[in-house]
Order: C-alpha cells, then sequence, then structure tokens
C-alpha cells in the first residue's frame, strides 16, 4: 500500500510539472507581446478570478446531436481551468463545481429557475471584490457542421477587451492554428456579461454541431490544453503589473 501511494504521488509530482512547464512555454512564447497592465488592486484586494462554467443541472446549453451536453463540458474545463489557476498562485472562485444550477429553492418552473440561476451569478461576481470573470461555454451552429474552434468575447468593463484578445492569441496559436478567430465583444443580450460590474469573457471551447470536434471536446487531454490555453492567456494579461 505504501508503496502504491509512493507511485501516486510522483504520478501527481510528474503531471503538475508537466502542466507548469506547459503554461510556462506557452507564457513565454508571448513575451515578446507589448506589455499590458489590464487589471490594477483595488484597496489592495488581490484579484480573484472567477470561473463560470456555463449552464448545469436541467439546463444542458448546446446539445451535439449525439446528445453531448454542453454543460457536462464547461464543467470538466473549468475544473482543469481552476486548478490550473490555483496552481499558477491565483485565488479563484467557482459558480458550481458540479453538475447542478445555483438558482434559488422552491421555484417551479424551468424558466424562473434559469433565471434565478443567472441573477445568482451575478451577485456571486458583483460581490466579489477586484472579480474577474471566466464564462467556459461551447458554442452550436447547426447551420454549418464544418464550423470549429475556440473563440472568446468580452463584456464592456475596462480591462475585458484586452484579456480577451490575450486569450484569444493562445488559443489561435494552441487549438485554432490555421482556423485563427478573432476576439469579438459579447451581445448585451447575454444577461450575465451585461450586469456583471467587472472584466468579463466568454470562452466557446468549440461547436457541438461539429462532430469531429464533439469528439474532441469529450478528451481530458484536449480538455486540458483548452484550459491551459486559457490559463497562459490569463496570466499574459497580467504580466504588465
Amino acid at each position: 500500500m505504501i508503496f502504491l501511494i509512493r507511485r501516486r504521488n510522483i504520478f501527481f509530482t510528474i503531471l503538475f510539472c508537466g502542466i507548469f512547464a506547459c503554461v510556462s512555454l506557452i507564457f513565454m512564447q508571448n513575451l515578446n507581446r507589448e506589455a499590458l497592465s489590464v487589471f490594477s488592486v483595488q484597496e489592495g484586494v488581490p484579484i480573484t478570478v472567477i470561473v463560470d462554467p456555463g449552464h448545469g443541472g436541467e439546463d444542458g446549453g448546446a446539445v451535439s446531436s449525439d446528445g453531448v451536453q454542453e454543460s457536462h463540458l464547461n464543467l470538466a474545463v473549468s475544473l482543469r481551468l481552476n486548478e490550473l489557476l490555483r496552481f499558477a498562485g491565483q485565488r479563484t472562485i467557482m459558480t458550481r463545481s458540479e453538475d447542478l444550477s445555483i438558482c434559488d429553492e422552491g421555484l417551479d418552473t424551468i424558466r424562473a429557475r434559469k433565471a434565478s440561476d443567472l441573477r445568482n451569478r451575478v451577485s456571486l461576481v458583483n460581490d466579489t471584490k477586484n472579480a474577474v470573470l471566466l464564462s467556459i461555454h461551447q458554442n452550436s451552429l447547426p447551420s454549418s457542421a464544418v464550423t470549429r474552434g475556440a473563440q472568446v468575447f468580452w463584456n464592456t468593463q475596462s480591462g475585458a477587451q484586452e484579456l480577451a484578445v490575450c486569450i484569444q492569441d493562445v488559443l489561435n496559436e494552441t487549438i485554432n492554428p490555421g482556423n485563427e478567430k478573432k476576439p469579438k465583444e459579447i451581445p448585451q443580450t447575454i444577461y450575465l456579461t451585461k450586469h456583471a460590474q467587472a472584466p468579463s469573457v466568454v470562452v466557446e471551447c468549440g461547436f457541438l454541431s461539429n462532430s469531429a470536434e464533439t469528439i474532441q471536446l469529450q478528451q481530458p487531454a484536449y480538455q486540458t490544453k483548452l484550459a491551459l490555453s486559457v490559463t497562459a492567456g490569463y496570466l499574459c494579461c497580467l504580466k504588465g503589473e
């Protein structure tokens, strides 16, 4: 038993060293870009990254043709992202860490529970001093089954666009080579990012309407690669502080 525990510890040590090396490599590759001082400390309070796995519980979000739910993939990527950010020394909070909704109890309709879930996410962001929101989602475009790739969107709060650019640059190098995408502003119809009083980005990791990409998105190694890319983009955005 002692031997097995030691082997497991060695495995996790090697794993975390590998993850750190990957983040460092991506980070170093981006150091030649112009330094950005995007976020500032408010009243001595350190930045808190709020990792938001979109949807959850009965709200599965987008669904692939073979029944893969967005909410499950969002959670898998977000759990990895949260661990990587914490490993890199960042303070984090997750809006959810299980496959559930964070709505208030006692609500009778799905519509009411979804609305409550969004309000509670907004409240968490706005009640956290010096917060930055990273919301993880999956895309879908049934009219074009060949469309694929990861894309980042930003809200109107100061620093959000710069953060989106940093994360998109890394995603284009690691996830989208030959299929580069540009970050875009989030439509004001999106409740969470419209009402969040913090720099917020939505990372659409891939398209569930693309069967080949859906297979990739379910692979733990690919989920880790996505989380590594978002972590590296975030850290690159902090380097000017």
